[in-house]
């Protein structure tokens, strides 16, 4: 009969704070099999809980229905199972304070993260929410996200990007669609987010998130602003972010301190991780003073010296430990939790029919319609690449410096600033820009014009013809 012993540790003084290093403790009780000790330290650190199991308990982690994965009244999502069978939940939205969340997902290569990262976006699309989804491994980290043959829809996220440029054009779609829902709140005298009351929840996540903000990137820097500004401003609008990306260095995070300090207020999921960045956790005070997270090996089960000499030794394959992680900002965060087993057996040819049941049948939540005139055709087209990011940040006018994006030497462009430069005052006269088109369209006429019509009426003035996307992004650089 398999035996499951259970162990509380208390510190021998008070105040005192006990350390425990897993990997010793396993070894002073003899265990080969790291992944059979489980320890929980209370939040002071005074107090500990070890159980010993007789094999791995998170070996196998079944998900028995998918509704299981629609949001609950608190706003939180079933990702997986802790070692004693307790539910890991994901906080996705906080009904308390009408908030949506910011979340961060580390895993090295081969530690589960794209099987991860498909049970939160399957989770997203069942609990109503409306995701813009960056996938910059090339479409291949989620691909049922995107596809979603025989069940009658094009897609199972509101819009899939797979590039750099169609990213940016993704995270200036959503900054816009957040500044919208702020102007019309504070209108409304809102001051928080009511889910589903009218807009629905917004989530905009980044895929291999380390490719768009590590070191030389080209768009680093302005993806850095839209994420640090989204991740600021958006939660009482309703509207999230989310990174997934390698462990390695969190320097590859943007470079920024405010936006690492920002992520981990928010949810972090551990996987299986890299020396340095647990260092860095450790540094940077995520983890609880004097607490040291046992090491996610690659493989499960005990591990025996064999001598050259034997030759009847065990050689079959060890179990993995892909989607072995920790909740690192839940109730138990030095507790181990294992994500759904999810997928066939084996790889398929296409498309993963048992992972296209995990998202569902339908189309997916979209963002609102009260948006769409100012969110622009990359978002109404579901663009990607330059088209996408032309749309959003239009070419500038002949003679226009600042607005809309720049060029380097050699005709390279450089990314779009957020927001239109400043241009200064010049001792000739300068070149019309759409701005200035735009406006003395505005100013000729005292009756409203909605986009369509300032767009006919710049289009006869004999300056260079102008796309609609490029009036609506003017116009709201008029307004802001």
């Amino acid at each position: 009969m398999s035996t499951i012993y259970e162990l509380t540790v208390e510190a021998a003084e008070p105040g005192d704070i006990i350390t425990c290093h897993p990997m010793r403790l396993a070894a002073a009780l003899r265990i080969k099999d790291v992944n059979r000790l489980a320890v929980e330290t209370s939040v002071m650190g005074d107090k500990a809980l070890v159980t010993i199991y007789p094999h791995d308990p998170l070996a196998r982690v079944i998900l028995a229905d998918p509704q299981m994965l629609v949001m609950d009244d608190r706003g939180r999502v079933l990702i997986g199972r802790y070692h004693n069978g307790r539910a890991s939940l994901l906080r996705l939205y906080d009904p308390k304070s009408g908030s949506a969340q910011r979340l961060l997902l580390f895993g090295t290569t081969g530690a589960g993260k794209s099987t991860a990262g498909q049970i939160i976006l399957a989770a997203m699309k069942r609990s109503g929410i409306a995701v813009l989804y960056a996938d910059l491994k090339g479409g291949q980290s989620a691909p049922e996200a995107y596809g979603q043959t025989g069940h009658g829809t094009d897609g199972n996220v509101a819009w899939r990007v797979t590039t750099q440029e169609g990213t940016m054009a993704q995270l200036r779609t959503t900054w816009l669609t957040m500044m919208d829902r702020q102007e019309r709140y504070a209108r409304m005298g809102r001051s928080k987010f009511l889910r589903d009351r009218p807009d629905p929840l917004i989530y905009q996540i980044v895929d291999e998130a380390n490719r768009l903000l590590e070191k030389g990137a080209p768009y680093r820097d302005e993806a850095t602003f839209y994420i640090k500004d989204i991740g600021r401003t958006g939660r009482s609008l309703g509207v999230g972010i989310g990174l997934f990306a390698q462990a390695g260095h969190l320097e590859e995070m943007g470079g920024s301190d405010t936006l690492r300090a920002m992520l981990k207020e928010g949810e972090v999921v551990l996987l299986r991780w890299t020396s340095s960045m647990m260092k860095q956790l450790v540094t940077d005070g995520l983890l609880p003073a004097g607490q040291i997270l046992a090491p996610i090996p690659k493989y499960a089960g005990e591990v025996d010296l064999v001598s050259q000499f034997d030759e009847e030794h065990d050689d079959s394959d060890l179990p993995g430990t892909q989607g072995t992680a920790y909740n690192v900002n839940g109730r138990y965060p030095t507790s181990k939790m294992r994500f759904w087993n999810i997928g066939s057996d084996m790889p398929s040819e296409g498309l993963d029919p048992m992972v296209l049941d995990l998202y569902g049948p339908g189309a997916p939540p979209e963002i609102e319609e009260d948006a769409w005139g100012l969110i622009g055709d990359a978002y109404g087209q579901r663009l990607d690449g330059m088209e996408a990011y032309r749309a959003v940040f239009p070419e500038p006018e002949e003679g226009e410096d600042g607005e809309g994006g720049g060029k380097k030497a050699g005709g390279a462009r450089t990314a779009a600033s957020p927001v239109p430069a400043f241009v200064p005052a010049q001792s000739k006269p300068r070149a019309r820009t759409l701005r200035d088109r735009i406006q003395s369209v505005l100013d000729g006429h005292d009756d409203p014009l909605d986009a369509l019509q300032i767009l006919a009426l710049v289009n006869e003035d004999g300056g260079r013809e102008v796309k609609l996307g490029s009036v609506r992004n003017t116009l709201t650089a008029i307004r802001s």
